[in-house]
C-alpha cells in the first residue's frame, strides 16, 4: 500500500572537508566523507523500502551515483538550516515526513510508525528527539515557514525549541522514539554496534582498524 505521506531526506553530498567534519579527528576528511556516504546510503535504503507517495532528497551539493532510483533530487535553498528546512517543505509539498542523514539505524518499520502517527486523527505534527538534544525527524501536514525560521538549529536545545515552536503554532505533536545521531566518532561506534551487519558498520570497522 502506498502511503499518502511523502518522505524527505535532507543531506549534504558526501564530499571530503564538507560532510561530517566533526568526525575529524580521528577520521581524515576522506574517511569522514566515506562514513557520511555509508550513513546516507543506509538512510536512503530505509526510505526506499518504506511506502510513500513520493521520495525526495533535499541535497546540499551535487548528486552522484550514490543516489538510488526512485528519488526526486531537489537543491537546498536558504541561508541557515532553519531556512533550508522551511524551503524544503515548501518545495516538496506536504504532508511530508523529513529525516536527516545522521541516523543510519533508522528502519522502514520506524518510518511507518512515524507516518502512522502523523496521519492519526488530531495530530498536527510529529517530532523525533535525538540524544544530542536535536531532532532526527519531523513531519507536517502542510508547509509552514513559521515552524522553522528562527528556531536555533544544531544545538543541545534544538528539540526543546522546536517543540515549543510547534506548540505555539497550535500543533498537537506526537513524539517519536529517541535515536542517536552520528556526529562524532564515539556516536559512529555506538550506532555501528546497533546495526553490525550494515554497510555503515563495515565502514566504521575498517576505519577503526586503520587507526589502531
Amino acid at each position: 500500500m502506498v502511503s499518502a505521506v511523502q518522505l524527505l531526506v535532507i543531506a549534504k553530498a558526501p564530499v571530503p572537508g564538507r560532510s561530517k567534519t566533526r568526525l575529524s579527528p580521528p577520521c581524515s576528511p576522506e574517511e569522514a566523507a566515506c562514513l557520511a556516504e555509508a550513513a546516507l546510503a543506509c538512510t536512503l535504503d530505509a526510505v526506499a523500502a518504506t511506502p510513500a507517495s513520493r521520495r525526495v532528497l533535499l541535497l546540499d551539493g551535487e548528486p552522484g551515483e550514490w543516489v538510488p532510483d526512485g528519488f526526486d533530487v531537489l537543491p537546498q535553498r536558504g541561508a541557515g538550516l532553519d531556512e533550508r528546512l522551511a524551503a524544503g517543505f515548501e518545495d516538496a509539498g506536504a504532508p511530508s515526513l523529513l529525516i536527516g542523514m545522521d541516523t543510519p539505524q533508522v528502519t522502514p518499520a520506524l518510518l511507518v510508525e512515524a507516518v502512522e502517527a502523523l496521519t492519526a486523527p488530531g495530530v498536527g505534527a510529529v517530532l523525533g528527539r535525538a540524544t544530542d538534544g536535536g531532532w532526527w525527524a519531523i513531519g507536517l501536514h502542510r508547509p509552514d515557514p513559521d515552524v522553522f525560521v528562527g528556531v536555533p538549529m544544531s544545538l543541545p536545545e534544538t528539540h526543546a525549541a522546536q517543540s515549543r515552536r510547534l506548540a505555539a503554532l497550535g500543533h498537537r505533536v506526537e513524539h517519536l522514539p529517541v535515536l542517536r545521531d552520528v556526529d562524532r566518532f564515539d556516536d559512529a561506534l555506538a550506532v555501528a554496534a546497533a546495526i553490525p551487519g550494515s554497510g555503515f558498520a563495515r565502514r566504521v570497522r575498517e576505519i577503526r582498524h586503520r587507526h589502531r
